[in-house]
C-alpha cells in the first residue's frame, strides 16, 4: 500500500515563499510521475506541475518561473518551491502518483491516471 503525506503549507504574504513536501511511504518498483494539483472551492482540481523519475518536468502556466518541483529519490520524497507567491495561489495542494513504464520519458496523463493521492495542505497568500 502507497501512502502520500503532504507537509509545508501555511499562510504567507503576497511575495513570500513556502517549499511543499510530499513523503511516499510504500513500495514503487517502477518508474513514476509525481505531481501537485490544486483546488479551490467550487473549482476543479488543476494541475500545477508534475516530475518523471527520470527528471522531466512540466509546469502550469500560471506558476512557471516562480515554482520549482523536484523530488529526493533517496529520501522518497517530493517538493514544491514556491516563491513569488500571490493570492491567486491561494488553495489546497495535493500530491498525487501514478506508475508508468522505465520506457516512458515524461509526465502527461489526465488527473484519472493518478492512483494515490495524499490528504492535502492548504497555502493562503494574503495581499
Amino acid at each position: 500500500q502507497v501512502q502520500l503525506v503532504e507537509s509545508g503549507g501555511g499562510s504567507v504574504q503576497s511575495g513570500g515563499s513556502l517549499r511543499l513536501s510530499c513523503a511516499v511511504f510504500g513500495a514503487i518498483n517502477s518508474a513514476t510521475c509525481m505531481a501537485w494539483f490544486r483546488q479551490t472551492p467550487g473549482k476543479e482540481r488543476e494541475e500545477v506541475a508534475t516530475i518523471h523519475t527520470f527528471g522531466t518536468t512540466r509546469y502550469a502556466d500560471s506558476v512557471m518561473g516562480r515554482f520549482t518541483i523536484s523530488e529526493d529519490i533517496a529520501k522518497n520524497t517530493m517538493y514544491l518551491q514556491m516563491n513569488s507567491l500571490k493570492p491567486e495561489d491561494t488553495a489546497m495542494y495535493y500530491c498525487a502518483l501514478y506508475r508508468t513504464s522505465y520506457r516512458s520519458t515524461g509526465c502527461g496523463g489526465p488527473l484519472s491516471d493518478y492512483d494515490y493521492w495524499g490528504q492535502g495542505t492548504q497555502v493562503t497568500v494574503s495581499s
